[in-house]
This record gives C-alpha cells, structure tokens and sequence, in this order.
C-alpha cells in the first residue's frame, strides 16, 4: 500500500507616438510644396502634371494667416551623465555567488548596506557590502520548503523571510542574528509581508502579512509571541498579494488579484490617510486617478517598489508586462512601459530595441523561454508557493535619484530615464543568456567608508558651485561602487553588475590593497564556487571510493546495469522535474527506477494519488495504486539508508505494502515526512522543477485523492 498520512507600448513616452514621427516611414513620398506667396499657377505650368492642389481653406481667426502652431520642446534629464555614473554600466555581469537551489530574491538594505538572498529550499544568506564587491557573513537554514515573501524595514535594521512551512523569521540585520520566529500554523501559507512602522520613535516593529487565499491582512509584533495584534478585512474583497509600505507618509499600498490597488494608514479605522506629511494632500476620489488601470487592463501587479523619496512607485503587471511609474500623492500614471513579447519583436524588427537584432535561432530561444514563464505565471497566480519562483518574482527598482527605473526584460537589463522623453534605454547583460528576474540595486559606498555618497552628494556633484562638486566628489578612500544584484530564472546563482566588465574588474581588485580580494572578482574566479558538497553528496563520492576499492567487479556490474545514470528529468505534462539519484546508496533501488525508464514503463502513466501538504504518487501501469512490478518481476527488498531520510520536500522514495515489497510506484514529498523514514526507501532527490511539484499538488482531487484532469509523466529522460 502507498504510504499513509498521519496526523490531521513601448515608444517609451506618456502617450503613443503617432508613425509620421519616425525617421524613415515606408510609403509614398509626401506631397509637393504647396504654391508659394507671389507665385501663380502658369509660372511652372510647364513642370507640373495634373491639376493643382486647392487653394488653402479661409481663416476665420483674426490671427495672421502665417502665424505657426508652437511646438513644446522635449524634456531632457538636465545632469543626466552624473547620475548614470553613479549607476552600474558594464555589459556582462562581473562575478556571481551560489547557493544550493535556485536563489528567488534579493534585498539590499537601506542604510545599512547588506546584501540578503534567499532560495527555494528555505536558506537565507546574508552578505555585507564592501568597498569593492561583497563579503559572506552568515548562512540560514531558515524554513523547511519554499521562500515565499521577505521584507526589510525602512531604517534596514530589520528583515523578514516568510516560507511555505508556515513560519514567518525576524532577522536583527546589523548583527545578522534570528531574534524572532512567528509561527502561524502549518495550513497557512505567507503569501506577501511587509515592516509598516516608521523610523524611530517606536519600540514595537510591525509586521504586516497576508496569507495565501485570504482577503484578510494581519497585524504582527516582530519581537512578539506569533499572536496577530490586528486583523484587518474591510480594505480588500480579494486575496492580496502585494504589500508595500510608503515611510514617510505612514501609508500602506496594497494590491489583491483582482488587480485592486488600495492606500490604508496602519492604525484604525485602517482607511486612507487624508494627507501625508511629506507629499501634502493625497487625493481625494479614487475615479481622479489611474488607480483602476489594473483593472481595465485585466491585469495584475506583481510588483511594487517605492523611490527612495517615496514620492513614486513603479509596478510590474502580469500579463500585460508593464511597467508602471506612479506619482503617490496623485495616484496617477506617469509614465507607462510596454515590455510585451508582441512590443519586443516589433522593436527588434524596426531596430528600436537598444540590443544589436538577434538571429532568428537566438531570438527563437529567448521567445520560447518567455513563453514558458508567461504559461508558468498564469498557474502560479493563486499559490504562494508557485508565485515565488519564475515571471511573478520580477520586479522594477528606481535609483537613488528616483529619475531612472532598473528592470529585466527578455533581451537584458534595462536602465530606463523616465523623465526625458524618449530617451533609450541603457541594457546590461544583454549578451548573457540568462534571463534576470528579480534584482536590487546598492548605490553609494560600503565597507570601511561608512559614509554613504547618496543623493545629497549626487545633488552636489551637479552644483554649479565648484568647491562643492569637489568637496562632494571625496578622495582616494572615498570609492563608489555601484552595484546592481540579480537572481535568474532556475539559476542557484545571484549575479553582480557594476561598471566594470569582468576583465577590468580582475584589475581593479588586484590594485586594491585593502581588500586582498575578499568576496570579489579580483584574486578569484568569475562564477565563485562558494558552495561546499553536501553531506549526501560527500557520502555518495566516499562510497563511490570505498566501493571501487573494495568491490570493483559489483559495482562495474551495477554501472553498467544503470548506464551509470545519475540524474533523470520527469516530463509531465505540467512541466519537467529534474532528479538526482543515490546510485551509490541505493544501487538496486536506482537500478529498478532506470531499467524501467528504459523500457518506457512510465510513459504516459499518471498521477494517481496527490494529497496536498504530502505526496505526489506515481509509477502504476493501471492507475489505481494496486499495479506495477519491479524490473525483474514481482517485488524486490528495502534499501533503508541513515544518511537518507524524509526530513526534507522533494524526497524521491520508494511507495509499497509493507516490508520488502517494492515494485514500480514511488511518490514525491512536498513537506517532511519523518514517519515515513524506516519504511519507505529514498533514492532521490529532485534539483530543479520545484514549482511543478506545486503545480501537481495543487491540481483538484476526487474524493480518493485521484486528479480530476489526469496529470501524466509522458516520458523520462536519463541523464
């Protein structure tokens, strides 16, 4: 019996650009001149075929009939070239770092100047900025599953981390410490978080979260005991997704799924706040601003980031990809970005897009991949966990100006002025082939120059007055190091851009000193390998070893029995699950699974058992739970492993009717399952394809646990 659960437009401007303001538009030459002042009709009679244009139409108005229409002159960013120096410039990405599986955020915090990541499996790092590059400070096994939501405060003093295991982190960020675990229960899921109290003043720190489903947003103490201090559920109708906090005014923006956008104080009566003390009067009636776009566009926001001024906010939406520039005070789009497939094959086409035209195969490769994620993104819009990973974890940053927007595209990273008009964008990374997704900028200098060269220096960088550009522009200590960080789609990386490539950026940090090549590309490779083997993987190389040197004819025997397969790829019809296997710990286990594979045994055999919050079970010919046999026919005995255990999701493991009784059916865990450790076998574990587990978790059941829409493995590739 399978195991049992127990327990219980993109012209880049306000408005579309009319095609008779291109350079070079196709069609038929324009009209002839038309007769001047003083000229008649027979003086180039002879020249002219046809006959002549209309005389002009008579003026009612009392101006003089040659009197011309003015036209507005075109914005421009006055000082421009001084903010972009203050902005990351090079076109390949300088140095990355890892972690074990794909990294879904980054957070540098303000003031403070830490660099936080997060991955799928729950571990959070922390790194510090330095004057040049970044360091490592301290490493988390923080939740056990997915990180679905972080959050920083205002003053960076604090950092929060919400995961699929029900448990929300509090971080003390200054001295990189766990200070706080709210634990809100098993069945709730975090979906969106975020530090709604000012800077200080105030003893408390207030966390706000929604969870996965729920219209309702509750109130936390950070440093408190898990009990919510305020639950909130007249602002929103729908399940809210999107919170972010405007300091300054004491403001909430949240957003829910039905592409609502709501302001709301923090306090009772939980309504917008009639002013803010930094903007003035908010408005008044939310018909007077853009706030229902979302919704006329049937869209959704995914994102939304303050400026540092807190006087905007810039949106990402899914599926009209988007980006939104909005004035707080007004609720009004300023400034609107199409970056949608159709958009990006019409700026490739036209040669408008910034980036040197693809080739077909390559511009096929990258369409392709963006398909993928937009398909991926319409399922995960109801799951916390789905949400975390892919095209819903995009987001848009402003600089420390707030003139210029930071967001990944398809074709790199854009650098976009939204003040001037119809200023082209500055792409980084558009040779790589990644595809970036959420990203966070630092700006300013870390390290031993604890100053910060913020905007206030910018702001004196482009004084007229000379002594103050050069008292702003600092010494041979003051060393600015912008740096723009990124995560990439299933990547187990986090890439740095700054304005050196990664050949000058070896130089630099050679000639620093001070650094001695610490957390940077100087001194050390491009692609850091900063991750140790795990433990599984240590035991699986020494019993590699042991066993060459002790029984080499077994296991040349069992090798070539597998193939020495080490990795499968479950293609499902929701999407690929990657696997590694422990061939060296569960040789005759492993041998079953990848003979069967070979024969094409799970072809087309379904899902026949999913159970949310458990297992993913499969491997039945007859899709009943009752069929299936091992490889060589009939049943075949445990191979229970210490070092192999349930404590984990994503655990590969044998399914069966007691001891020694084995055969094709194995399942998927997608929470730990330690009672399941001594009765069921685990030989694998999967790598990759964590959001197509959710995917199937999340699929409706019959009352036997049995999909209602069959989900099929269709075919297993062997690695």
């Amino acid at each position: 019996m399978p195991p049992h659960q127990q327990g219980g437009g993109d012209k880049r401007s306000r408005s579309p650009t009319p095609s008779s303001s291109r350079s070079s538009t196709p069609g038929p030459a324009p009209p002839p001149p038309a007769v001047r002042n003083g000229d008649t009709a027979d003086s180039d009679s002879d020249d002219d075929v046809g006959p002549a244009p209309p005389p002009p139409a008579a003026s009612t108005s009392s101006a003089p009939p040659s009197k011309k229409v003015k036209v507005a002159p075109r914005k421009s960013l006055p000082h421009a070239n001084i903010y972009l120096s203050a902005l990351p410039s090079a076109t390949r990405y300088s140095q990355s770092f890892m972690h074990r599986s794909p990294i879904n955020f980054v957070s540098v915090t303000p003031y403070t100047d830490f660099l936080i990541t997060t991955s799928v499996d729950g571990h959070v790092k922390f790194w510090k900025k330095q004057e040049l590059g970044i360091e490592f400070v301290k490493h988390y096994r923080a939740h056990i599953g997915v990180v679905t939501a972080t959050a920083t405060s205002a003053d960076g003093s604090l950092f929060a981390s919400a995961g699929s295991d029900g448990t929300i982190k509090v971080f003390d960020v200054f001295n990189f410490d766990l200070i706080n675990i709210l634990n809100l229960g098993q069945c709730i899921t975090p979906r969106t978080l975020a530090w709604v109290h000012r800077r200080g003043g105030r003893v408390d720190a207030v966390l706000a979260v929604a969870a996965e489903g729920s219209n309702v947003i509750r109130l936390y103490d950070g440093r408190g005991d898990g009990k919510p201090t305020a639950e909130i559920d007249s602002v929103h109708r729908a399940p809210v997704h999107l919170l972010s906090y405007n300091e300054p005014s004491d403001c909430v923006v949240s957003a829910d799924e039905s592409g609502m956008v709501e302001y709301w104080a923090p306090r009772e009566p939980y309504e917008k706040p009639a002013t803010s003390s930094s903007q003035g009067a908010l408005w008044e009636y939310k018909a007077s601003t853009n706030l229902f776009d979302f919704k006329k566009a049937k869209s959704v926001p995914t994102s939304l980031v303050f400026s540092p001024k807190y006087d905007k906010f810039v949106t990402h939406s899914l599926p009209d990809r988007a980006i939104r520039v909005w004035d707080f005070k007004t609720g009004k789009v300023l400034r609107k970005l199409d970056e949608s497939l159709d958009a990006l094959q019409e700026r490739q086409a036209a040669g408008t897009s910034g980036v040197p035209s693809l080739d077909a195969m390559e511009l096929g490769r990258r369409l392709a991949l963006e398909k993928q994620l937009d398909a991926e993104s319409v399922d995960a819009k109801a799951s916390a966990i789905n949400s975390a990973q892919g095209l819903r974890t995009m987001n848009a940053v402003f600089d420390e100006t707030g003139h210029f927007v930071v967001y990944p595209t398809a074709l790199g990273i854009h650098i976009m002025d939204t003040y001037s008009d119809d200023a082209p964008p500055i792409i980084l990374g558009r040779d790589e082939t990644c595809r970036f997704l959420n990203v966070s900028l630092f700006q300013g200098v870390g390290g031993s120059a604890k100053k910060k060269r913020g905007t206030r220096s910018l702001a004196l960088m482009a004084s007229e007055n000379p002594a103050a550009a050069a008292e702003s522009s600092g010494g041979d200590d003051d060393v600015a190091d912008p740096t723009l960080f990124c995560t990439a789609f299933r990547k187990e990386r986090f890439y740095l851009f700054t304005r050196l490539e990664p050949d000058e950026a070896d130089v630099a940090a050679g000639a620093d000193k001070k650094r001695k090549g610490k957390g940077h590309a100087g001194g050390a490779e491009r692609d850091v390998f900063n991750e140790k083997p795990s433990r599984e993987e240590q035991t699986i190389a020494g019993g590699s070893a042991a066993s060459g040197a002790t029984d080499e004819g077994q296991v040349a025997s069992r090798s070539t029995a597998t193939g020495a397969t080490s990795t499968a790829t479950l293609h499902t019809t929701l999407g690929d699950i990657h696997v590694r296997l422990y061939r060296e710990l569960t040789p005759r286990t492993v041998e079953n699974f990848v003979g069967l594979c070979k024969k094409g045994y799970y072809n087309n055999v379904t899902f026949h058992r999913v159970i949310k919050k458990f297992i993913l079970q499969t491997g039945d010919p007859l899709g009943d739970g009752t069929g299936g046999e091992s490889l060589w026919g009939g049943q075949f005995e445990d191979e229970f492993r210490a070092e192999l255990k349930h404590d984990r999701p994503y655990t590969l493991s044998m399914a069966n009717a007691g001891k020694d009784t084995n055969g094709s059916q194995f399942f998927i865990t997608t929470v730990p399952a330690q009672w399941l450790d001594g009765k069921h076998t685990v030989f694998g574990r999967c790598t990759t394809g964590f959001d197509v587990v959710h995917r199937i978790e999340n699929v409706r059941v019959d009352q036997h646990d049995k999909p209602r829409d069959a989900v099929r493995i269709l075919n297993v590739t062997l690695g």
